[in-house]
């Protein structure tokens, strides 16, 4: 589905901004330090669905960002890069998602690309990314990063299919499907 890109980008900046707000304050934490529970890939995840790869970077990478600056004074940009990482793929999944969800339906193919593609951004994100990219720019303990990585994968995997699944859900039931209108005489 091809979006314009007045569109992608007034959803790239409310994304983003959602994202962080949710980031800030809307979290639980796991018994791993500095690992919390964050509704807020479930936000992403529904942008990246929609807009696909870029517009589901930007807003976690911004939000995240936005975040840190505003919450430490100072970004930790392993896990930012890996948050941007992790919703751009699942926006390469739009093609196959966008277009059904704009048609009014999200069923149950609909929801397995998006948990596909969910899950193998979440994977390379938590699982290999921000471990990798802490132990090279922080010099963090490679236990420490290898174990809040696998934290963060099962939490923010379940978040994002969860909560992007919803949203999709919910945004799906508000458009009208092709050929459900009809004229009446």
């Amino acid at each position: 589905m091809k979006q314009s890109s007045t569109k992608t980008i007034v959803a790239t900046g409310l994304g983003a901004a959602l994202f962080m707000v949710l980031f800030m304050f809307v979290k639980v934490p796991s018994p791993v330090p500095e690992t919390n529970l964050q509704i807020a890939y479930g936000v992403s995840a529904f942008f990246a669905a929609l807009f696909g790869p870029l517009c589901g970077f930007l807003v976690a990478f911004i939000g995240h960002a936005l975040n840190d600056f505003i919450a430490y004074g100072s970004p930790w940009w392993s896990w930012i890069i890996a948050s941007g990482i992790c919703a751009m793929v699942t926006g390469f999944g739009q093609s196959k998602i966008a277009p059904r969800v704009e048609e009014g339906i999200f069923g149950k193919e609909e929801l397995k690309v998006f948990g596909l593609y969910t899950a193998i951004g979440q994977a390379l994100a938590w699982l290999i990314v921000a471990p990798m990219l802490d132990i090279l720019l922080y010099k963090e303990p490679v236990n420490l990063v290898f174990t809040q990585g696998a934290i963060a994968f099962v939490m923010d995997l379940l978040c994002a299919v969860i909560i992007g699944a919803l949203l999709l859900k919910a945004y799906a039931s508000t458009r009208t499907g092709k050929g459900t209108l009809t004229k009446n005489d």
